[in-house]
C-alpha cells in the first residue's frame, strides 16, 4: 500500500492508432499515450495498475521522482551539466545544437542561438527566446538573457539549414519547435506539396519559412495512383537533382508534415499537371501548371498555331520556324509533297550555282584517278584497259531540260509568294503532271545522291541565280533548304528526342506514315524542314535550351531567363550520315553514346557550355556582339510570339504558373530557329552546367513566385520581365434616352358559330337582353337576322367591364 501510494493516478489514454484518424480541427500535438516525438520513456503509455494490496517485491533502490520523470543510467550519462558561473563577457555563445545547410557536405554546419525570430512572439519565453535545451529553466532562461545577439543572426541561420544529431533530451524541445514552426506556416498559409524530386524547390521553400505536406499523407491520392505518377516522374525527368545532396533524416520537417497532415497546402508543384485535380483548387494554391498548353508544348500543337500568327502579330512565322507539316490528312500530306518538289527544283537551281567553279576541278581529279588506276595496271594488256573504261563509264550527263523545268517550277513558286497568280486563270497557271514531277524526282536524285552532272552548267548560271536572288528576297528560308532537300520526321506527341529520324526521300517519309495504322485524329506523326546549314562549333552541331517563366495568361505576362546552356552532339557534322547521333542534341540521346574520337578536343567531354562560355567564344572569334544583337533578341521574339498565338488556348488560371524550355538552333547567319517547346523542362543536374544552372532557375522561379507577390521590388534573380500584356481601356458609351412608342396588338378572339337548333336556346329566351357588352364582345358583326349568343366568361381585363353583362336570374 505505501508503495502504491507513492505512484502518481494513472490518466486514461487513447490508443496510438487513433492519433492519425482524429478529426482536421483536433489539435494537431500529440495526446497522452499516442505516437511519442518526445523522450522515450516520459510519453510511453502506461497499464492501469490496481490498488488492491499484493505481494511486496524484493526491496530495490528506487528514485524519489515519479516513473514518468526518471531517466535512463545512459540519458542522465550525456545530460549537460550548468557552466559555472561566469562573468557575462566569459560566457560562451549559447548553442542551440548542430545545424546543417541543405547542401550537405557542400556546406558546413552551423549553429542557432536563437528561435525567435522566426517562430514569432507567440512563441517566445518571458524574454523573447526559447528556453536552452538539456539544462535546468532557471539556468536556460539566465544563458538566453544574457546572449547579446541580435534576432536577425539567429533568422537567417534557422533559415539556412535543417536540425541534426538531437540528443534524446533535445527531442521534447524539438517537437514544441516543430509545433511552432507550423502553427506558424499554417497562420500565413505556407504550407506546400511536392510530387516528383525537386530538393531545390524543397530547400528553398523551407528556409521561406514553409511546411511541406508529404506525399504519402495525402488523402486524395490512391495506392493505385502512386505507381503511375512516380513512374511518370521517371520517365519525364528522369529522377531529378539526385546528385543534390541531402541529410539522410529531416526528423524536425518529418515531424512537422505530419502536424500538417490535414491542412491544404498553398503552393504545389508537380511534375505533370494531372498528378493533381486541377479543377478542384481553390484560387489561393498555386499550382506550377496551366491546362491545355498542347497548342504550343506539342509538335502538332506549335505546327498548326504557329500558322495563325500573321493573325496576331504583324509577324512572318517562317523567320524563325522552319516549316513544318503535321501528317494527319490528306491535304496535309499534299501540301508536304509540294514542299518537297519545289525544295527539289530550287536544289537544283543552287547546284548549277555552286557547281561552276568546282566542276572542272571534279572532273580532271577523277581524270587523274581513272589515269593513275591505268598506270597501276601497267601497258602489258591494252584489252584489259579497255575493259576497265568500258566498266566505268563516268558521270551521267543530264541535259539542260531539267534546269529549264527547275526553272519553271521555281518561277511558278516566285508568282505565289509575289501574289501575281491571283488574277491568272486556273488553266493557265497549271504545272507540272504528275509524270514530269516523278521525272523531275527521279533526276534530282541521281544528281543530289548519286553521281550525275548536268551538262554545260554554265549556260544556266545568269538565270539560275537571279531566280534564287528573287526567292530569297521573299522566302526567308532559302538559305536552311541547302541541296539535299532533309526533312526531320518527329512523332506529334513525344519528347526527348524518342523515335525521331532524318529522311531525304519523300518515298520514305510516306512510306513511314502508310506504315503506322493509326487512325488520323492520333496526328501520330509530324514532319519539318531540317536546317541543312546550321552553325557549327569546331565542327560540331549544338542547340540551345532557353528557360522561360508564365506566370499570368489574361493579362499575359512572360518572365525570360538570361541564362541558357548548349548542348553539344557527340559526332562531328555532316549531312552523308543521318544518323540521330549527328544531328539530334537532345541529352537524353547523346548522354548514351561516346564522345567521337575524331571530334575537336576543345569541347567539353560531357557535351555542355553555358551561354557566358558561348559569348566568351564568339569574342574570341570577332563576333561578341552577335548575342546581344542578334541572337539573344530574336529569342525573345520568338518566344513572344509564339505565347501570343496560345493564349486563346490555354486555360488562364489565377495563381499558376508554369516554368518552360524552348530549344533553338542557330544558322550560320546566327538567326536562331525555334524547333520546340517542352513543358515540364528537364531539371537533372547530369552534367555541372545543368547542376549550376538547373538549381539556379528553379531558386529564382520561387522568387518570382512567391517572393514578389509580398514584395514587387524584392530580388527576382536572373529572370527579366519579357512581355506583360497592356490593359485595355473599355471605350466610354454616351447612350441616348430611347423609348417606344406604339399600340399594344392582341389578338382577337373569334365570333361564336350560330347553333342550327333553335328549340335547343329555348330556356335562354326568358333572359333580358345585355345592354353592356365585354370589349370582347364589340366584335364586327355578320349582317343578318339577330341572334342570342351565349354568355362566355371573361378576362381579366375585361372583368370590370363585364360586371354590369351577367345575366340577371328572374
Amino acid at each position: 500500500m505505501a508503495r502504491a501510494s507513492r505512484r502518481p493516478s494513472p490518466r486514461p489514454h487513447a490508443s496510438p492508432r487513433r492519433t492519425a484518424d482524429r478529426s482536421p480541427d483536433r489539435s494537431l500535438a500529440p495526446r497522452r499515450g499516442s505516437l511519442s516525438f518526445g523522450p522515450a520513456r516520459a510519453q510511453r503509455p502506461r497499464r492501469s495498475r490496481s490498488r488492491a494490496p499484493r505481494p511486496t517485491p524484493p526491496a530495490r533502490p528506487r528514485s524519489p521522482t515519479p516513473r514518468a520523470g526518471r531517466r535512463s543510467a545512459r540519458s542522465k550519462l550525456h545530460r549537460r551539466r550548468p557552466p559555472p558561473a561566469q562573468s557575462p563577457e566569459q560566457q560562451p555563445p549559447v548553442s542551440r545544437g548542430n545545424l546543417t545547410t541543405l547542401g550537405g557536405a557542400a556546406g558546413g554546419g552551423s549553429p542557432v542561438r536563437s528561435l525567435g525570430p522566426l517562430l514569432g512572439p507567440g512563441a517566445r519565453g518571458k524574454k523573447g527566446e526559447l528556453p536552452e535545451a538539456g539544462t535546468e529553466p532557471g539556468e536556460r532562461k539566465r544563458l538566453l538573457s544574457a546572449s547579446p545577439e541580435g534576432d536577425w543572426r539567429e533568422d537567417n541561420k534557422l533559415k539556412r539549414g535543417i536540425f541534426q544529431d538531437w540528443s534524446p533530451s533535445l527531442k521534447l524541445d524539438k517537437y514544441k519547435i516543430a509545433k511552432q514552426l507550423t502553427e506558424k506556416a499554417i497562420k500565413e498559409k505556407k504550407i506546400f506539396c511536392i510530387y516528383g524530386h525537386y530538393p531545390v524547390i524543397r530547400a528553398a521553400l523551407r528556409r521561406k519559412g514553409w511546411v511541406e505536406k508529404k506525399l504519402h499523407l495525402l488523402p486524395r491520392l490512391t495506392a493505385t495512383r502512386l505507381p503511375r505518377v512516380s513512374a511518370e516522374g521517371k520517365r519525364t525527368e528522369g529522377k531529378e537533382n539526385q546528385d543534390v545532396a541531402v541529410g539522410e533524416t529531416d526528423d524536425i520537417h518529418d515531424m512537422m508534415s505530419r502536424l500538417v497532415r490535414n491542412e491544404t497546402p498553398y503552393f504545389l508543384w508537380t511534375i505533370k499537371k494531372d498528378a493533381v485535380d486541377y479543377h478542384s483548387l481553390s484560387g489561393d494554391q498555386a499550382l506550377n501548371h496551366y491546362g491545355k498548353t498542347a497548342s504550343f508544348t506539342t509538335k502538332i500543337g506549335l505546327c498548326l498555331n504557329m500558322r495563325n500568327l500573321p493573325w496576331y502579330v504583324q509577324d512572318n512565322p517562317e523567320t524563325f520556324f522552319p516549316r513544318c507539316y503535321g501528317l494527319c490528312s490528306d491535304s496535309e500530306k499534299q501540301e508536304f509533297l509540294d514542299d518537297f518538289r519545289r525544295t527539289a527544283a530550287s536544289s537544283i537551281l543552287k547546284w548549277v550555282v555552286s557547281q561552276q567553279h568546282c566542276f572542272r576541278g571534279k572532273a580532271q581529279s577523277r581524270r587523274a584517278a581513272g589515269a593513275a588506276a591505268a598506270a597501276a595496271a601497267g601497258d602489258s594488256d591494252p584489252s584489259s584497259q579497255k575493259g576497265a573504261a568500258a566498266d566505268d563509264p563516268g558521270p551521267t550527263g543530264l541535259s539542260g531540260q531539267l534546269v529549264d523545268t527547275a526553272c519553271r517550277v521555281c518561277q511558278a513558286y516566285l508568282g505565289q509568294l509575289e501574289h501575281e497568280d491571283i488574277d491568272v486563270s486556273e488553266d493557265a497557271a497549271q504545272g507540272l503532271t504528275e509524270e514530269e514531277w516523278q521525272e523531275l524526282t527521279r533526276q534530282y536524285y541521281s544528281l543530289i545522291h548519286g553521281d550525275a552532272v548536268i551538262s554545260d552548267p554554265r549556260s544556266h548560271l545568269s538565270r539560275c541565280q537571279a531566280l534564287l536572288n528573287r526567292i530569297s528576297a521573299v522566302s526567308p528560308q532559302t538559305e536552311i533548304d541547302g541541296l539535299r532537300n532533309i526533312w526531320i520526321v518527329k512523332p506529334a506527341a513525344k519528347s526527348r528526342g524518342r523515335d525521331i529520324v532524318c529522311m531525304d526521300r519523300v518515298e520514305d517519309v510516306l512510306e513511314l506514315v502508310a506504315a503506322d495504322h493509326l487512325p488520323a485524329k492520333d496526328n501520330r506523326w509530324v514532319v519539318q524542314k531540317y536546317i541543312e546549314t546550321p552553325l557549327l562549333i569546331y565542327d560540331t552541331k549544338f542547340d540551345i535550351r532557353q528557360w522561360f517563366l508564365v506566370t499570368d495568361w489574361n493579362p499575359l505576362t512572360i518572365w525570360f531567363y538570361k541564362e541558357s546552356y548548349l548542348r553539344f552532339s557527340t559526332r562531328r557534322f555532316s549531312l552523308d550520315n543521318l544518323d540521330g547521333a549527328v544531328h539530334l542534341c537532345n541529352n537524353s540521346v547523346q548522354r548514351h553514346l561516346p564522345n567521337d574520337k575524331g571530334r575537336s578536343p576543345l569541347l567539353p567531354h560531357h557535351n555542355m557550355w553555358t551561354s557566358t562560355t558561348f559569348r566568351e567564344y564568339l569574342q574570341k572569334k570577332g563576333r561578341g556582339s552577335v548575342w546581344g544583337s542578334v541572337i539573344y533578341p530574336s529569342m525573345k521574339r520568338a518566344v513572344t510570339h509564339t505565347m501570343k498565338v496560345a493564349q486563346d488556348h490555354v486555360e488562364p488560371r489565377k495563381g499558376s504558373f508554369e516554368l518552360y524550355g524552348a530549344d533553338f538552333v542557330l544558322g550560320r547567319d546566327f538567326r536562331p530557329w525555334l524547333i520546340e517547346i517542352n513543358s515540364s523542362p528537364t531539371m537533372h543536374a547530369s552534367t555541372p552546367v545543368t547542376a549550376r544552372l538547373c538549381a539556379q532557375v528553379q531558386e529564382d522561379t520561387i522568387k518570382v513566385v512567391v517572393d514578389r507577390k509580398g514584395d514587387r521590388n524584392c530580388d527576382i534573380g536572373n529572370f527579366e520581365l519579357l512581355w506583360r500584356q497592356p490593359a485595355v481601356d473599355l471605350p466610354q458609351v454616351h447612350g441616348s434616352d430611347l423609348c417606344v412608342e406604339g399600340i399594344g396588338v392582341r389578338k382577337a378572339k373569334k365570333p361564336m358559330p350560330p347553333i342550327p337548333n333553335p328549340h335547343f336556346l329555348s330556356p335562354l329566351l326568358d333572359i333580358q337582353p345585355v345592354k353592356v357588352r365585354c370589349p370582347s364582345a364589340l366584335s364586327e358583326r355578320v349582317p343578318g337576322p339577330p341572334r342570342t349568343a351565349l354568355p362566355q366568361p371573361c378576362s381579366l381585363r375585361d372583368r370590370k367591364g363585364c360586371e354590369g353583362a351577367r345575366p340577371r336570374r328572374v
